[in-house]
């Protein structure tokens, strides 16, 4: 190859490899970046399809000095979305059969040491201001037999017309505060629910609640009571230079995160695992783990970030996961999926989750 192709193919792979290393630099270092610069990095997924290019087109200028920082970028890329740890773990989970719960569940579970837990299928959806089609909305419900479901952006007319297609008989159990606009909410139960308190200092209600999931499964010997506690998550979009208040909100929730017992946090985050705030809120935020460890993101655990969450609609921008099912480490979750609803532009995001006694 002549040197002039030679710098050609160099040139390029440089192009292409130049906006993945200032985003992976945004990406890597925790820094109180601004607005901008938070809505870029919940893109970074979709950079290691440059990254890739870059080091394709590296590699016909056989030149180590251009291939090797190319496919180093490309690998720091694939490692983000594919951690070791995560994809380890869901091929062990892969080998388990998985449990159903009820009688055999709980036998199952007492025979690998496992405490018994009781299932829960929930569901999060945001309702974009309302104008969700409600009798979508219940038919996902009572289609996957979803037992617990938080709605951000509630407002009064979508909660009526969710109550005329019967969601109130499929989940009779609700505390909601639905208003017009972006700032109403709402958490549907099957099962008895209680409010506890609300997360300090939101831009939106962001309510607590605890869920009684009835006595202690078959084979738990100490005979203890199940139970959730449920933060319905709805941060403060990080536009318009409300970074900061985005930013304060994901804290909090991380303060939510390290109380005792099951601890279930499910709702419109607005921010992805790229974002360092997010990746702190589940460590527990500045306070450290809970005495389990750190959260769990079921999306995450299920090797799900490129089933992208927002926009279903409205702008045409490549997906992101922006929604989230996060659980406390002794909660397990199975059954990850990503379902669009009309006239929204989030998707619901639906789990499993085995729920064990006592938290």
């Amino acid at each position: 190859m002549s040197r002039r192709a030679s710098r050609r193919w160099q040139v390029s792979s440089a192009l292409c490899a130049a906006p993945v290393a200032v985003v992976s630099l945004f990406r890597a270092v925790p820094a109180p970046w601004p607005s901008p610069v938070v809505q870029l990095v919940a893109f970074t997924p979709w950079f290691a399809l440059p990254a890739g290019a870059a080091f394709l087109l590296a590699l016909p200028a056989r030149r180590p000095w251009a291939v090797l920082p190319a496919g180093a970028l490309l690998a720091l890329q694939l490692l983000w979305l594919f951690p070791p740890d995560r994809v380890a773990d869901r091929l062990l989970a892969a080998q388990a059969d998985p449990l159903q719960g009820g009688q055999q569940g709980a036998e199952h579970e007492a025979g690998t040491g496992q405490p018994p837990a009781t299932e829960l299928k929930v569901m999060t959806f945001n309702a974009w201001k309302g104008q969700a089609d409600a009798a979508e909305v219940v038919r996902l419900v009572r289609e996957n037999g979803v037992e617990l479901l938080a709605v951000q952006e509630l407002s009064p007319a979508l909660e009526r017309r969710l109550d005329a297609e019967g969601l109130g008989t499929l989940l009779p159990h609700r505390i909601s505060r639905a208003v017009e606009g972006a700032g109403g909410g709402g958490v549907y139960s099957s099962r008895p629910i209680a409010p506890l308190d609300s997360v300090d200092g939101s831009a939106f209600h962001m309510p607590t609640v605890r869920v009684d999931l009835g006595p202690a499964p078959a084979g738990d010997p100490n005979g203890r009571p199940v139970s959730l506690d449920v933060t319905n998550v709805h941060t403060k979009a990080p536009v318009w230079g409300r970074a900061g208040q985005w930013r304060s909100e994901l804290a909090a929730l991380g303060r939510v995160a390290v109380r005792p017992g099951n601890v279930l946090l499910l709702g419109d985050f607005n921010a992805t695992l790229d974002h360092a705030e997010f990746r702190r809120m589940l460590a527990g935020g500045e306070s450290g783990a809970g005495p389990g460890g750190p959260l769990v993101d079921a999306g995450a655990a299920a090797l799900a970030r490129l089933i992208p969450t927002w926009p279903q609609a409205g702008p045409p921008l490549p997906g992101v996961v922006i929604d989230h099912v996060v659980t406390s480490p002794q909660v397990r979750s199975y059954g990850y999926s990503v379902l669009p609803v009309a006239g929204s532009d989030h998707a619901a995001v639906l789990a499993t989750l085995r729920v064990p006694a006592g938290g």
